[in-house]
């Protein structure tokens, strides 16, 4: 399997390298293994969805 640096991840997803970072941190990337203090994600992961709240505004769910 090969794999990707943080860098080159970030650059094919357009992404900053500190969001993946915490996207990894979560263990929202699929397969992505620590190895000492740098992150190896798959080549072939796919760009995960941004849940973060936009509009300023918590949601309530009933």
């Amino acid at each position: 399997m090969e794999y990707l640096s943080i860098r080159q991840t970030s650059e094919k997803w357009g992404i900053s390298i500190r969001r993946i970072q915490v996207l990894c941190a979560e263990n929202r990337i699929p397969g992505a293994t620590k190895i000492g203090s740098y992150w190896a994600i798959p080549a072939d992961a796919e760009k995960p969805n941004d849940e973060r709240i936009k509009s300023g505004k918590y949601i309530k769910e009933k």
